[in-house]
């Protein structure tokens, strides 16, 4: 029996008609492009470069670009202050419609050669003549970075572990006291004497965080009371133990103590005629054993948990008491070879009113630049020496005030607490996107 419906275009049927044939053309076109646009299996897509992925993620909002371009950021509000703060280039603004040239030039004149100079002071001069010259720049920053290290580490570990270290000026404090009285009053050998000054200044630091830290753990009381307290403790007891009998210089009538002796002094590594000191290879073993003590040890463990959750890790068995006047007495001790590095390095050899600066509230800027993780703080610290130690050079070849480079590290730290500003401003992606595509950025 014949069908009356015979398929189209079949070789034992009737031809097909001109419409049929039509459907049948417009189907498979239809078809032949959708195989073309199909994506294809993962191991058909050709790989990027790696140059591409390192320039995509290069602009992911990672933390080291975030953190860089917060920098960049502060640098060009710094610049506009520089050129506000400068009357004879202000003045050329009031004709700027006319010659916009001079306006042009004098800013980029005034704001080129304060950059320069502040690299020049912190980095290398180019026009240096001479070793001593041309790594001076290097080993004053340096030598401001060293305390700063040790700050920096004690308030991020606090953090770390749930706490508000802010009294890590009150615990360097009582650091550079009992280093300083270590190292004049105690008649030991060199080696043995540079060993009993730092440890008298470490334990006055973790004596002075833990106060705080057992009153938090018995009593509940608030840290950030106890220790902002305890800062302004310490720093009336520096000024009345400066002018104690014994304590004195007694071939001085101001506030000043006995300077420290030689032999508690930490040596100088590149020579008598520059400042940087051991200190900053004592700064550098102290971060990698705050970063094993974070991320390798029980303790690390039980800290860090401490932080996250408290009522969880009391749960799961950790002592949350104990652990918090542990906190207290690491961040402390940590301070106290700060304050150390003040009186035992090359910054100053005995105790006056100011000996310590500001060592233990830069800390804290430090701790937030460097994102609480420990190395992030050696090089927050060593951004900031920096900073400190070109500021000088800036202050004194270019007129540009000191406090100008306190503005920009307020300014460093307001970008970067800010982050979501940073990836406005820049358009960043998505740091979790671009770690789709590659492994380039894992861990940053």
């Amino acid at each position: 029996m014949t069908n009356p419906n015979p398929v189209s275009g079949s070789p034992d049927k009737e031809p097909a008609t001109e419409s049929q044939a039509a459907q049948n053309a417009v189907g498979n076109t239809d078809r032949a492009a959708t195989t073309a646009t199909a994506p294809k299996r993962p191991e058909e897509q050709p790989r990027p470069s790696l140059g591409r992925l390192f320039l995509e993620n290069l602009w992911a909002a990672n933390t080291v670009t975030v953190t860089v371009l917060a920098v960049v950021l502060a640098l060009l509000v710094g610049a506009v202050l520089i050129i506000v703060s400068d009357p004879e280039v202000l003045a050329t603004y009031s004709y700027i419609t006319a010659r916009p040239a001079d306006a042009l030039t004098s800013s980029w004149t005034v704001v080129s050669e304060a950059y320069a100079n502040l690299f020049k002071g912190a980095i290398f001069d180019p026009q240096a003549s001479g070793f001593t010259a041309a790594l001076s720049p290097i080993s004053e920053t340096l030598t401001y970075t060293a305390p700063l290290v040790f700050t920096g580490l004690s308030v991020a570990l606090a953090f770390r572990g749930g706490l508000f270290n802010i009294g890590s000026q009150g615990q360097a404090t009582i650091g550079v006291i009992l280093a300083a009285v270590a190292g004049f009053a105690l008649p030991l050998p060199p080696v043995l004497h540079l060993l009993v000054a730092l440890i008298a200044g470490a334990a006055g630091g973790a004596l002075w965080g833990f106060i705080p830290g057992i009153l938090k753990a018995r009593t509940g009381a608030h840290e950030v009371i106890n220790t902002i307290m305890l800062n302004y403790v310490a720093v009336y007891f520096l000024a009345w133990i400066i002018v104690q009998h014994g304590v004195q210089n007694p071939n001085r009538s101001d506030a000043i103590s006995k300077p420290v002796e030689s032999s508690a002094q930490l040596p100088r590594l590149l020579g008598d005629n520059l400042r940087v000191h051991a200190g900053i290879l004592v700064a550098v073993l102290v971060t990698w054993f705050v970063a094993w003590l974070l991320n390798r040890s029980t303790v690390g463990f039980e800290l860090r948990a401490v932080g996250e959750n408290p009522d969880a890790a009391r749960t799961a068995g950790i002592s949350v008491t104990r652990t918090y006047v542990l906190i207290m007495v690491i961040s402390g001790l940590l301070a106290g070879l700060g304050g150390s590095n003040m009186v035992l390095g090359s910054t100053a050899d005995a105790l006056t009113p100011q000996v310590i600066a500001q060592i233990g509230f830069d800390g804290i800027l430090v701790a937030l630049v460097g994102r609480l993780k420990p190395w992030g703080v050696l090089l927050a610290a060593l951004l900031f020496g920096a900073l400190q130690a070109g500021g000088n050079r800036m202050q004194s070849y270019s007129g540009i005030s000191l406090e100008l480079v306190t503005v920009l590290q307020a300014l460093i730290v307001i970008f970067i607490a800010a982050p979501a500003l940073v990836k406005a401003i820049f358009q960043l992606r998505a740091a979790r996107a671009a770690r789709l595509k590659t492994s380039l950025a894992k861990g940053w």
